[in-house]
């Protein structure tokens, strides 16, 4: 069995609305040997490995099912199987997953698609091979593959590795309690790093955590917690109870201090944490110089302090407010009277809830110098057997970094005390503040029974808290939360989605330069790159999930417009978990034979995935019938219509129910653009007043201003923003270059355009014949070459009756095509098409193909040119002196009046240029 191809999917896509991995397998010879065939044996050892399996409901959603699968007549197939191994070895290292699906692929016997869910991506991938490699370890010698594990690999061994690599990469247990607080409150987040920096919110509204500390704690906060000098006289000025202290930078100091404070005494480091250096109810010099020795491995500057009698307990105060308390017991062992010290850790350590570090609710405890110091106190060491029932304590502290436990007493704290708490950490102005607090009694006043604070912590862990030993858990991360994003305030930005075919750059374009003529900042992904504020900032084809999350992550930006291409869904999903707007324009085919699209159905259910996930409206073209059927599978609020058929029977039913529509109608002056919404009638804007229709000659531009306008009305802006929008959005190069630009200062006109599909190019050749020409139409043709050869001979039909001149060229990459295939093909197809040999021109290359089109053509021509490279092309055009004849060289015309663009990009709203500052990365093929 191989692992053919792996896709990793960060959102939603085809298989679900969450992020999975895919694996295209092989089950080679395995096809024909299912569980069934391999045997009890085979089932068994695979049960013995993971017992867990036995809680799979599978097909029959009841704990056994998928073991009653691998039993059955014929059982079931090692894909299947493999599922479900995956997702039990994430269970088993603490992932909470559950979706998997196993389906074959038609017409590939032994082939399937195995898709499976995962909380981190790295994780998954490594269960994936270790799932993989169990099956072939556990298959009979006779069908083991060449790359199954060797005869002595151990999986117990493999399995622990793989959850310490597990639990090193999953978060933390504060932090994963505010990642769950965020997600119950639709508050959308980005991990950020491997550790715990996480983002929430989106745009200019996220707020962001580093475990506990927020982006609201104040820097001077934290630095006077980590000064537990300057922390003590703050308090300590404030009338707050806490103890004696000094601070000492060698061992004769300590000593001396410690005899003025007197003792017993603790010692600590200044700027220490977790309990890390401490030493308590010291009663001798010697032991405060062994002390002081510690203390100074973690910093020159010690603490010496006062030691007060009491429990351990930590007050947790957020924005204001005692939220949760905790007694905090150190770590220790029971005796039995039959086990040494040394067995009973072992013993302890066993607890399935203890771990490394933070990465459980509690830490394992290890023997070490102060576990061997306070042992000697009681004149055992690691081999003595304590009788039963004594209580050994192996550390001086209760921090659970070291071992401790927490018991909650949050509902038992007396006023007084909580007072105090919140006193203390709104003195040093701690947004989270965790208070360290000894007293006999907690129920009592620290008036009354005395007690003192020993320390403020800044980033306080919430682990004792969520997951306490004993008492009942608190919601401690929903207070952070709700600080952090106050009742009524957004979390995210709006955002847009908008796929489909054609049209989605020009519409995205639309879209954003309406929001900014609101006043927004806009975040842009598109075919040219990602642009902020209308400033390209990363350059190249830019809409799949990792130009999305730039976007999303930049805190200067206040509405999101994102184009959602075909290449990105295949391959990785959406970058974001759910959208409020939507739309998609139209499907037809391009790209098919492509990352598992054969058929138009296929790209159909592809492009419905930002529909699917929309919250707010899903806008669909009524007009396509693969669009409409879309309308079945959206759960937006609003589901809005846009047709240029304003006798579409479905539509006018839609509008009768009080539903949205956006209209093309006919009136005495042209045609108007009509919305429809809860019975309510409001026309727009006639399509001649809107330049990118170019009078309204351009149909296609007349739908992608529907589609633009219904996206705004459903992100809330007035008509009359909406309409502002759109009469000051033209197809000049400077606002959307590569969209039928239109060049008229030659003796002959000029159309650019990047369409490249047959949709598109028909598009284009229906804007063709609506304009007057005195001589000739031409085109420069063109096909990308990993399109299909039916894809490129409908492109050469589509363009065969419209135009008297033709000039066939290749792009420049030929994407796996000969040099001269793609432009050969278009040639052969517009001789069948009826096209005489010598209205053809062969020009492989681009770039002279255009010269050469510009060249032959006369005043009064119309040249229509499907370009590739558009910033080049638009270059070539404009610079073209007509004057010159073909042979000749062309000259620059003089600079200061026509700029020279090199080294310069375009900005999307201003008919200027700016500097180029964006940083290339990784291009995301769109389509």
């Amino acid at each position: 069995m191989q692992i053919l191809r792996t896709n990793t999917y960060v959102g939603p896509n085809l298989y679900a609305h969450f992020p999975v991995i895919r694996y295209i397998l092989d089950l080679g010879e395995l096809e024909h040997w299912p569980s069934a065939r391999l045997g009890e044996g085979f089932i068994q050892a695979l049960l013995d490995c993971l017992p867990g399996l036995d809680e799979h409901g599978c097909s029959y959603r009841e704990p056994g099912g998928f073991v009653r699968r691998l039993r059955e007549d014929g059982g079931t197939w090692l894909g299947h199987v493999m599922e479900h191994v995956v997702l039990e070895l994430q269970n088993i290292a603490g992932s909470d997953v559950t979706f998997g699906r196993t389906r074959s692929i038609e017409g590939k016997p032994g082939h399937y698609t195995m898709v499976f869910e995962y909380e981190d991506d790295a994780v998954g991938r490594r269960a994936g091979q270790l799932a993989l490699d169990l099956l072939h370890s556990l298959l009979p010698a006779e069908l083991r593959p060449a790359n199954a594990p060797a005869q002595d690999w151990d999986f117990d061994s493999e399995r622990d590795q793989f959850i310490l690599y597990a639990q090193r990469r999953a978060f933390g247990p504060s932090t994963a309690s505010l990642v769950r607080a965020a997600e119950e409150r639709d508050v959308p987040w980005i991990r950020l790093n491997r550790q715990s920096l996480v983002q929430f919110g989106h745009g200019r509204f996220q707020k962001r955590i580093q475990a506990t500390t927020t982006s609201l704690t104040s820097n001077i906060a934290v630095e006077l917690a980590s000064d537990k000098e300057e922390t003590n006289r703050i308090l300590l000025d404030l009338g707050l109870p806490v103890p004696d202290q000094r601070l000492v930078q060698s061992a004769r100091d300590a000593v001396r201090a410690a005899r003025r404070i007197g003792y017993p005494v603790v010692l600590k480091p200044l700027a220490g944490n977790h309990g890390r250096g401490v030493s308590i109810n010291l009663g001798s010099d010697e032991e405060v110089d062994i002390a002081f020795a510690k203390a100074s491995e973690y910093g020159r500057n010690v603490v010496v302090e006062k030691y007060l009698e009491g429990f351990d307990h930590r007050l947790l105060v957020i924005n204001g407010e005692l939220v949760a308390a905790a007694k905090r017991i150190p770590g220790r062992v029971i005796g039995d009277g039959r086990h040494s010290v040394s067995e009973l850790v072992e013993q302890l350590n066993q607890d399935p809830r203890r771990g490394i570090g933070h990465e459980k609710v509690l830490t394992r405890i290890e023997l070490d110098h102060q576990a061997d110091r306070l042992l000697a106190r009681l004149g055992y060491d690691r081999d003595s057997v304590p009788p039963a029932g004594e209580i050994v304590y192996l550390r001086s502290t209760a921090n659970l970094s070291t071992g401790g436990t927490a018991i909650d007493v949050t509902d038992e704290i007396h006023p007084d005390n909580r007072d105090m708490a919140i006193r203390a950490i709104q003195a040093i102005d701690l947004d989270i503040g965790g208070v360290d607090f000894l007293t006999a009694d907690i129920t009592r006043s620290f008036r009354e029974v005395g007690g003192g604070i020993c320390e403020l912590n800044a980033g306080p862990g919430f682990r004792m808290h969520v997951a306490p030993s004993e008492g009942q858990p608190r919601d401690v991360a929903g207070p952070v939360l709700d600080m952090l994003f106050p009742k009524d305030e957004p979390s995210t930005i709006p955002i847009a989605a908008i796929t489909g075919t054609n049209g989605k750059t020009t519409t995205s374009r639309m879209l954003a330069h309406i929001l900014k003529m609101r006043g927004y900042t806009v975040g842009l992904t598109s075919t040219d790159g990602v642009y902020i504020d209308g400033q390209l900032t990363v350059s190249g084809d830019m809409t799949g999930p990792v130009s999305a999350r730039i976007i999303l992550r930049d805190p200067s930006v206040d509405a999101a417009v994102l184009e959602t291409a075909r290449g990105g869904l295949v391959r990785s999903g959406m970058g974001y978990r759910s959208c409020n707007v939507a739309c998609c324009l139209n499907v037809s085919g391009d790209h098919l034979g492509q990352g598992g699209i054969e058929t138009i159905e296929q790209l159909a259910e592809i492009k419905r995935i930002p529909i699917e996930v929309a919250t707010d409206a899903a806008v669909l073209n009524a007009d396509d019938r693969l669009c409409l059927a879309m309308a079945d599978y959206t759960e937006a609020a609003r589901l809005s219509y846009v047709t240029m058929k304003p006798g579409h029977p479905l539509v006018k039913q839609h509008i009768r129910a009080g539903g949205q529509a956006f209209v093309l109608e006919e009136g005495m002056n042209g045609h108007m653009i009509t919305i429809y919404d809860q019975g309510k009638h409001m026309p727009l804007l006639w399509t001649h007043l809107i330049p990118a229709t170019i009078e309204g000659r351009a149909l296609h531009n007349v739908q992608n201003a529907m589609f633009a306008a219904a996206l705004a009305y459903n992100m809330n802006l007035s008509l009359d923003d909406i309409r502002q929008g759109l009469r000051t959005f033209d197809t000049t190069f400077f606002q959307a270059p590569g969209r039928m630009n239109i060049y008229d200062d030659h003796p002959f006109r000029v159309i650019m355009d990047y369409a490249h599909n047959p949709a598109a190019v028909q598009a284009m050749c229906d804007l063709v014949e609506r304009f007057e020409v005195e001589g000739r139409r031409l085109v420069v043709l063109g096909a990308p070459g990993d399109r299909r050869d039916e894809d490129i001979e409908a492109i050469a039909d589509v363009a065969a009756t419209h135009f008297d001149h033709f000039v066939c060229r290749c792009d420049d990459h030929r994407r796996g095509r000969g040099d001269d295939e793609v432009a050969r093909m278009l040639e052969a197809r517009l001789i069948h098409n009826g096209i005489k040999p010598e209205n053809i021109d062969l020009v492989v290359d681009e770039q002279a193909a255009i010269d050469h089109a510009l060249g032959i053509s006369a005043p009064g021509d119309l040249l229509l040119v499907l370009a590739d490279q558009v910033k080049r092309s638009w270059k070539q055009i404009i610079y073209f002196d007509a004057g010159q004849t073909e042979s000749a060289p062309a000259q620059r015309p003089d600079p200061v009046l026509v700029p020279d663009l090199e080294g310069f990009n375009l900005d999307e709203n201003l008919s200027l240029v700016s500097d180029e500052r964006g940083v290339r990365i990784a291009r995301e093929e769109s389509d």
